[in-house]
């Protein structure tokens, strides 16, 4: 509230005062002939508070210029160019009140000069109504462009925009893809951001966040500090800039990691001055620390070249010409190299007073042609706006700026030129032509840390992978496991002949090792992953696990749960119908091949239906600890996985699941039961025991555990082998001791079965002991039913007997009776 009460002071001072000077004739020319005097209006921004406060260098430069122009002879030849103008304080509203008192007070103005955007747009918007033609030194906000809003706007300070193109340039040169923009509320910046929003976005380069404020920077550099903002371009005026740079302080957001871009056109040591007015609650040192390694944008506003320019001096001379009178203007601080605001823009005051005497001397050349002169310019008259446009439009020199032209929306152009405050000086980094796209860079460049920053964290994805050590402990296992296989395949082949192997079904038992193969084979599958499988082809590798895992499962119990049916089938059948009943091999292989129609089946719908994928799973970032980079690790995981995973798996799990369940319950059943068909039906049931709780443990855990490679693998694999070793070793290691106990067992053509005499002989003497049996249990019958008869008989004589003697004694006691009672 303060501040806006002292502009309202200062506004009405100015006012009073401009009002004082134009009665007592303080602006006048001072011409000897006003007749011989063309005048130009001037609004300078110099005494403000805030915004860009350059004209304290560019109206002494725009005086030089002033005073070389009227020296030239062969220049606007019969006239002298002059020079009324006044202060703005870079404020719109007091810019147009001195625009206002400019025209509606003699002498008319041929052509207005203007500083600072926010005033030029003011002035520039309403200049047309006058016939008026416009030019700035030092505007650049890329809304003036627009030829609809300011069609007599011309500028010799190239517009904001024209540090997008290098700003970009210099985003890919150091591959920086992410960006952040803090910008003041200023129509000036607003437009700047936008455009280079565009630009960034056709360059590929994205915009993390755009923050803005109007005066107060400090909730937007936290918003900045809060989306991890590495590479920020910057857009405001220079009091602005010194209370961000605070808060970049306060918030840590410079040094290592961090890149700001500040506009180039702030005076040296900008972030060392005020500090104490402004308020700033940031020391000097805090400050200078903040501000070093910023990179800065700007046209190029001094020649390069030390030619001769058109006004036959060259930039060099006239930097000397400046310093000079800047510090007869009281600006001793230039000894030191602290230079007034504007210092850098001086020269564009000065070529703008150059491009306006150049366009009226080629008008002036052409008026006079037509019986005129431009003394009879009046702010009604467009015809000779129109003419001091077009030559406005076609100037071309080389001033003390570089080579001045203006582009069809009458912004100059020119080149760009990028610095790095190093060390608390500025370094000039390098050059760029927007025009041909070309980048001049010398590579003097500091990086703190000596790396180029990075616009984020990199994130490096990392591919967890089973333990090389563990995988090939497994694997050696495995080859081990079918190594041994095939030796007990060639045991069972070579002595299929005994009675023992004969009777144990060798072909059930071949089909066993098959499937132990297959598992001992899946284990090799389960632990390849992205170290050695190409991404491309890890679909198959998931495919090829599920279906040789599920064969495999399918022929190693499957083969056991055949054998154990029979059992029970035998078991629970009749003497004689058990007797009758043949275990045919046929019979187990249609078992085992009817799950593995089952398995076929459900595979291939799975298949066809919602295919196995390569899936990653990713975990929390891991900060790595051999790097001092700003980079993180991503940990991967690889699953074989579709879109309806749960559901296949479950209906796999449920079939190989009531196959288990079903499995041990025939196993409990036939616990006691021996069989000479099937002479090792007890160590088949235990096999079942053990694969079927291995599994039932195995399938869960394995799901919980799925995020930890090393133990998932582990565990299944671990399963795996101990199921498959333990059902052989059950199976076969009695086999093998009896063939090692009895290596010289015979074979005659008896040991090879009974023969089919003997078998029906055998079963007819099994009908005949039944019959027997059968007649026995009836004479048994006959004999328990005579018994009883014989035991009821028995009964009644002794009742009868009791009672015979219970009538003989009654007399007897009736006797003893009287001989007492007669005593």
């Amino acid at each position: 509230m303060r501040r806006f009460q002292d502009s309202v002071m200062w506004r009405k001072l100015l006012f009073v005062l401009l009002l004082s000077c134009l009665v007592s004739g303080a602006i006048d020319p001072g011409a000897e002939d006003e007749e011989k005097v063309l005048h130009i209006g001037g609004i300078f921004p110099i005494n403000g508070t805030s915004g860009w406060q350059g004209g304290q260098a560019c109206q002494p430069a725009a005086m030089l210029a002033l005073q070389d122009v009227n020296e030239r002879a062969d220049l606007l030849k019969g006239y002298k160019l002059n020079l009324v103008w006044n202060d703005s304080l870079c404020d719109p509203g007091l810019g147009a009140a001195v625009m206002y008192e400019l025209l509606y007070n003699a002498p008319t103005k041929l052509m207005l000069l203007g500083g600072c955007s926010t005033v030029s747009t003011t002035i520039g918007e309403a200049a047309r109504m006058w016939n008026l033609i416009v030019v700035s030194f030092g505007s650049s906000s890329p809304a003036l462009s627009d030829r609809k809003r300011f069609p007599t706007f011309f500028r010799t300070h190239p517009s904001a925009t024209v540090h997008n193109p290098t700003r970009v340039k210099l985003m890919k040169k150091f591959g920086w893809t992410r960006i952040a923009i803090l910008q003041q509320a200023e129509e000036v910046f607003i437009s700047t951001a936008e455009d280079l929003e565009i630009e960034a976005t056709m360059n590929g380069v994205e915009i993390l966040t755009r923050q803005s404020f109007l005066n107060d920077p400090t909730d937007a550099v936290k918003n900045l500090k809060r989306h991890d903002a590495r590479i920020i371009v910057g857009l405001f005026y220079v009091v602005a800039a010194r209370r961000v740079l605070c808060e970049i302080y306060k918030n840590n957001l410079y040094g290592k990691g961090k890149v700001w871009f500040f506009i180039g056109w702030y005076e040296n040591g900008w972030y060392e001055r005020h500090l104490k007015e402004e308020e700033l609650n940031c020391t000097l040192d805090q400050m200078r620390n903040a501000a070093e390694g910023h990179l800065t944008t700007e046209a190029i506003m001094w020649n390069r070249d030390n030619k001769i320019t058109i006004s036959n001096t060259t930039a060099e001379a006239f930097r000397k010409r400046l310093e000079k009178e800047l510090f007869n203007r009281g600006y001793e601080g230039i000894l030191d190299d602290i230079f007034p605001e504007g210092y850098q823009e001086a020269p564009l005051a000065y070529d703008a007073i150059w491009s306006m005497a150049l366009a009226l001397n080629v008008t002036m050349e052409k008026l006079a042609q037509q019986g005129k002169s431009l003394r009879d310019f009046t702010y009604s008259n467009s015809d000779i706006a129109d003419q001091i446009y077009e030559a406005m439009n076609a100037t071309q020199f080389l001033g003390v700026s570089g080579p001045v032209a203006f582009k069809t929306d009458g912004s100059r152009v020119a080149w760009t030129q990028v610095e790095q405050l190093i060390r608390g000086k500025y370094e000039v980094l390098g050059y760029y032509d927007g025009q041909t796209d070309n980048l001049t860079w010398f590579e003097v460049e500091r990086w703190e840390g000596g790396k180029v920053p990075q616009d984020r964290t990199i994130i490096k994805s990392e591919l967890r992978t089973i333990s090389l050590g563990l995988f090939i402990a497994m694997s050696c296992i495995s080859a081990f496991g079918i190594l041994v296989s095939l030796f007990l395949l060639l045991f069972s082949c070579l002595y299929s002949h005994r009675r023992m192997m004969r009777m144990s079904h060798p072909a059930c038992n071949n089909v066993t090792l098959g499937g132990s193969i297959l598992c001992f084979s899946s284990v090799f599958l389960l632990g390849l992953d992205g170290r050695f499988i190409p991404e491309e082809n890890f679909a198959y590798l998931c495919t090829a696990r599920a279906w040789i895992l599920s064969f495999g499962f399918s022929l190693a119990y499957g083969s056991l749960f055949s054998k154990i049916w029979r059992v029970h089938r035998l078991s629970t059948k009749s003497k004689v119908e058990s007797k009758q009943i043949s275990v045919d091999p046929w019979k187990i292989y249609a078992m085992v091949g009817a799950m593995l129609v089952v398995d076929v089946v459900v595979l291939s719908v799975w298949q066809g239906v919602d295919p196995m994928v390569r899936t990653l799973e990713t975990f929390p970032l891991e900060i790595p600890l051999d790097t001092d980079d700003d980079v993180k690790i991503m940990p991967q995981l690889e699953h074989c996985e579709s879109t309806h995973n749960n559901i296949w798996l479950g209906t796999l799990f449920s079939i190989k699941g009531l196959l288990l369940i079903l499995g041990l319950f025939l196993s409990y059943e036939t616990r006691s039961v021996k069989l000479d068909k099937i002479n090792d039906s007890r160590l088949v049931g235990m096999s079942i025991y053990n694969v079927a709780v291995l599994c039932i443990i195995t399938a869960p855990v394995t799901l919980l555990v799925s995020s930890q490679q090393d133990a998932s693998f582990a565990f299944a694999a671990l399963s795996i082998i101990f199921c498959c070793f333990l059902s052989m070793a059950l199976i076969f290691v009695p086999k093998i001791v009896e063939v090692v106990q009895n290596p010289r067992e015979r074979v005659d053509s008896t040991e090879h079965g009974p023969s089919r005499e003997e078998e029906e002989r055998y079963h007819a003497l099994v009908a005949e002991n039944e019959d027997m049996q059968k007649l026995i249990s009836e004479k048994e019958e006959m004999i328990k039913l005579l018994k009883e008869k014989i035991a009821q008989r028995n009964a009644a004589k002794a009742r009868e007997a009791a009672s015979l003697n219970h009538v003989v004694a009654a007399p007897e006691s009736q006797t003893r009776l009287r001989q007492a009672g007669t005593t």
